[in-house]
């Protein structure tokens, strides 16, 4: 049998999650978004994070993800604007109830940073609409900030 310790009795550091979630037209959009240190070199100044997104139909009816519209601010200022069709070469259709979920990343040049943005929706009547994704903290946890 596998024992399992706790990672800080390794002295491992993990790493805290951030969370942000909306709801717009009955479309809820939950983000949690957790540094990726692996990937990262602060002494580059590229600091990396991994995002996880579910995106839950609470309506009555079909809907459709389009495009994407994002906004990644790190502490200068700077804004990343990113758009495109879908999420991850997906343009999800979900049935009321029905969830989507998805993992990317992004990086900033600095520690810490938002990220928010909003996704392109269509319904089975062909009406379009957005959703929020609500703005979502991106911290480096090593850091004093």
């Amino acid at each position: 049998m596998r024992e399992f310790k706790d990672p800080a009795e390794l002295g491992e550091v993990t790493t805290r999650s951030c969370t942000s979630e909306a709801i717009t037209n009955n479309v809820r959009v939950e983000v949690a978004s957790q540094y990726a240190p692996g990937h990262s070199q602060p002494f580059q100044d590229r600091w990396c994070f991994h995002y996880t997104i579910r995106i839950t139909n609470e309506g009555d009816d079909t809907v459709q993800l389009i495009s994407r519209h994002w906004f990644f601010t790190d502490s200068n200022g700077e804004v990343q604007e990113v758009r495109g069709a879908g999420v991850v070469g997906e343009q999800p259709i979900l049935a009321p109830g029905e969830a989507f979920e998805y993992t990317s990343g992004c990086t900033l040049k600095t520690s810490i940073g938002t990220m928010r943005g909003t996704y392109q929706m269509v319904s089975e009547d062909g009406s379009h609409f957005d959703v929020e994704i609500a703005p979502c903290d991106l911290v480096e946890p090593y850091t004093i900030h």
